[in-house]
């Protein structure tokens, strides 16, 4: 069924771009023509046909009409100058009693268009017998226009008659959106600059000679304007504007059209996947404790509340699933907590905002020590009733609940708990509300502990005090007794060189000889003279 369906709608689809693709015939002026000996010629309609003829009996038992075709033409003049017109092509069995044919279409609030085409008689009375083909392009038509067509012989016999509908093309087909001036809408093209929020656009093949509208819209069941508009002038050369945005909608779109009268438009819409542009704008009523949300684009979604967990997911809140179309979404009676958000599905994609993200909360839990003791307190800004737990951590990270117990709170209440509150949590949740996260509130160590460590802690850290005064004093003493023998070794040095310096001074005198150095009377000798005693 699956594959069938498939080929079905690839069928269809192929068909659909060939006949956008495809291309008319082209006339430069109607005409009626005829089969070969046959002469044929077109008169104008009477405005009041005459009433039916009964048809003999050999008449009533022939076919008269073999075959019938209708198909599109274009009459074109110049460039841009085109018409739609129906070709009307029959094949009969001409007889001595049809003098000729009529070609009536009419359609929906418009008056009746016909074709009289009569056969001369000399013409007429060789080819009787014989099929003959009559061929007629002058019916002017408009596209996507639903047309009923008759074709009578003339004189016109009762209950011998053609009749068909026939829907013109429209101007989704490329010919007529080039050619025709009723489906001309020019094409656009465009240039986003998401910093400065514009979109530049530029227009090709628009409509020759005329002034060109463009403008940015939010399209729904029609495109309401959103303020930002211009006007393209039929003088200026370059086709192209630029136009702002505040926010880049899927149905913010850009349309265009020439300035005639019931001209077709063309629209385009940059932002069209961004849908995630949709789910900005919620808002809090803290009066009627109620969440807010309308889309700004007609879109088809589905929204609902849900509460974030630790782990980044966002688990659905039961029976908060609502229906997006146009309309404004509506949570009433909304306990705003920042792990409350809003989640939207759209396909297989999903959102989630928390409009309550930025740490806004009507009530909170409140803790304090004193004298290893935690003394817990539920405060609410409103009167509320709340479902208050204590549990334990298992393994698995969650949170099994003990006991519960329902709790009244005007401004601040002081909550006792009963057990053990080490190593657990309190889960608390709002209960006259109909959506509501639940908080979990996990405790510190108990006071206990915390002594235990203090009796290690004191004890090492004295032991380590001492061992670092004793280490400070062994460092003392030892700095002290190495400079003493540093002192005692230099004193030793002094009274050694002392004696070398007696010794060497006794051996000069003893050897009684002396170094003169010579005059300056005597340098340019360079002779040393030694003087012995």
């Amino acid at each position: 069924m699956m594959i069938l369906w498939t080929s079905l709608l690839t069928v269809f689809c192929w068909c659909f771009t060939e006949a956008e693709n495809t291309k008319l015939d082209r006339i430069e002026r109607c005409q009626t023509t005829c089969s070969q000996g046959l002469s044929c010629r077109t008169k104008g309609e009477y405005w009041f046909p005459p009433a039916c003829l009964e048809p003999s009996t050999d008449h009533q038992n022939t076919s008269v009409f073999q075959n019938i075709s209708v198909s599109p033409v274009m009459k074109c003049e110049g460039k841009q100058k085109c018409k739609l017109n129906l070709r009307v092509k029959a094949v009969l069995e001409l007889s001595e009693f049809i003098h000729g044919l009529s070609i009536c279409t009419i359609s929906a609030g418009m008056m009746r268009n016909c074709q009289k085409i009569s056969f001369t008689k000399t013409s007429r009375t060789k080819m009787s017998g014989l099929q003959v083909t009559v061929d007629n392009d002058c019916t002017e038509v408009s596209p996507s226009q639903q047309v009923h067509i008759t074709v009578k012989t003339i004189p016109e016999y009762c209950g011998i008659m053609w009749a068909s509908n026939y829907h013109t093309p429209g101007c989704i087909m490329e010919d007529l959106r080039r050619n025709v001036p009723e489906c001309i809408t020019g094409r656009l093209s465009y240039i986003t600059n998401p910093e400065m929020k514009e979109l530049r656009i530029n227009v090709s093949d628009m409509l020759e000679n005329h002034t060109y509208h463009l403008r940015l819209c939010h399209k729904d069941y029609i495109c309401v304007g959103t303020g930002a508009s211009t006007q393209i002038k039929k003088e200026q050369p370059v086709k192209s504007a630029v136009l702002r945005y505040s926010q880049p909608l899927p149905c913010l779109c850009i349309e265009g059209w020439s300035a005639v009268v019931d001209a077709p438009r063309v629209q385009v819409c940059p932002f069209k996947d961004r849908l995630e542009e949709l789910w900005s704008g919620i808002t809090f009523d803290p009066l009627e404790e109620a969440l807010l949300w309308e889309p700004a684009c007609p879109v088809t979604a589905e929204a609902g509340l849900c509460e974030k967990r630790e782990d980044g997911t966002c688990a659905d809140l039961p029976h908060s699933s609502q229906i997006v179309s146009r309309g404004k979404l509506k949570f009433a009676k909304v306990d705003p907590r920042p792990q409350l958000c809003m989640k939207f599905t759209a396909g297989s994609q999903s959102w989630v905002r928390c409009p309550f993200g930025d740490g806004f909360k009507a009530w909170d839990v409140v803790v304090t020590s004193r004298q290893g003791h935690q003394d817990v307190q539920l405060v609410s800004q409103v009167p509320a009733t709340f479902s208050v737990g204590l549990c334990g951590r298992s393994a698995n990270a969650t949170c099994q609940e003990d006991a519960r117990n329902v709790v009244r709170v005007l401004n601040a209440t002081n909550l006792t708990l009963t057990g053990s509150a080490c190593s657990s949590c309190l889960q608390v949740k709002r209960q006259d509300v109909n959506y509501a996260a639940t908080v979990v509130h996990c405790f510190e160590q108990c006071s206990q502990e915390s002594q235990d460590w203090t009796w290690i802690v004191l004890p090492a850290a004295v032991c380590l005090s001492g061992i670092i005064i004793v280490n400070l004093v062994l460092h003392l003493l030892l700095t002290v007794y190495q400079r003493r023998k540093r002192e005692r070794k230099l004193k030793q040095t002094d009274s050694t060189l002392d004696s070398v310096a007696s010794t060497t001074q006794t051996q000069h005198v003893l050897r009684g000889s002396l170094f003169l150095t010579d005059s300056p009377q005597c340098r340019s000798n360079e002779k040393v003279n030694l003087i012995s005693k």
